[in-house]
């Protein structure tokens, strides 16, 4: 199985371990591929067999002399329990990030994945950037996610295991369809990819080079501190694009509600959290701060175009209203 990790191969790495097929592949694979990388791996303590998957976690850092990071938690498993969990992991992998300087985060999601996204954003009356949003690297604010698997199938990751000998667990939550990504994978995607996966990779393959064509504005025109600020590029779709990425940076997802939202208000706070403007000619977008401004410095702000939720980071952060200025 050939995978170009060139892209990684002198940065430093932390690979999202689980002990299942996908990240148990990847690992074997990166150490083939002499790639270095450390591991992290979250226990939320719903199942017995979570003891044996950090055991062997330990152990596979133990022999191949990789740094191991553990979280250790308990959460119900609610309805939320897929979203919850999620964000437990982020969490804990940026914490790990930040502390340790790592420049990547390498995640074991492959071609079933990719294709279970692409349906339950379908299910939800997504466009076409949301449709395909899953791809290899995703850019943080510090780091990046990379996704080396995502036209690896599943089954193919099996296959590599057993030929090789490798250890993997099984875990049987993947079964319960009462959590929605797996009702997809049983119903809809693992079906295709059993048995149309070329045709389902050369797709994606043609809808990514789509994407890529597309005119969006993806860096800033000027980015202080957490400040950005877009070029309006006179055109909702895109427009929304670059908002939605910039907010992901900022570990923020969009929903549908929340872009329809942000086109027909213009100027909006999104989760208590971050403020976005779009005027005639920019998009600003900035954490929201709630702070008493002093009335020359509104002024001042009014005159140069400044957006009015947009004023108070900029005061708070002393930023200068000149540098803002085109």
């Amino acid at each position: 199985m050939y995978l170009d990790f060139s892209a990684i191969r002198n940065q430093k790495n932390l690979l999202a371990f689980s002990a299942g097929v996908d990240s148990s592949a990847l690992f074997f694979l990166l150490l083939e591929n002499n790639i270095p990388f450390d591991i992290a791996i979250v226990n939320y303590n719903l199942r017995a067999q979570s003891k044996e998957e950090i055991s062997y976690a330990k152990e596979l850092s133990h022999t191949y002399k990789k740094e191991i990071f553990i979280y250790e938690t308990k959460l119900d498993s609610n309805s939320n329990f897929e979203k919850n969990a999620r964000d437990i992991r982020y969490a804990f992998f940026e914490k790990i990030i930040k502390e340790h300087h790592y420049a990547n985060l390498i995640t074991a999601h492959q071609l079933n994945d990719k294709l279970e996204w692409f349906m339950m954003q379908l299910s939800k009356g997504a466009g076409f950037v949301e449709l395909i949003g899953f791809n290899e690297f995703e850019h943080k604010e510090s780091y990046q996610i990379y996704k080396p698997l995502l036209t690896i199938s599943k089954n193919e990751l099996e296959e590599y295991l057993l030929k090789n000998n490798h250890k993997y667990f099984v875990d049987q939550s993947n079964f319960d369809e009462k959590y929605k990504r797996n009702f997809f994978r049983h119903n809809f995607s693992d079906k295709l990819i059993n048995n149309f996966s070329k045709g389902i990779k050369k797709s994606f393959e043609y809808l990514q080079k789509d994407l890529d064509s597309l005119n969006i504005q993806n860096k800033p025109l000027k980015k202080i501190k957490d400040l950005e600020i877009f070029l309006n590029q006179k055109d909702d779709n895109l427009n929304i694009r670059t908002i939605d990425l910039s907010l992901k940076r900022r570990g923020i997802l969009l929903s549908f509600a929340n872009r329809n939202e942000i086109l027909k208000q213009k100027e909006i706070s999104i989760s208590n959290k971050i403020n976005i403007s779009i005027n005639e000619d920019y998009i600003f977008i900035a954490p929201r701060v709630d702070i008493i401004m002093e009335k020359k410095f509104k002024e001042s702000c009014r005159v140069a175009k400044i957006p009015k939720n947009i004023r108070s980071y900029i005061f708070s952060q002393n930023i200068n209203i000149q540098d803002l200025v085109f």
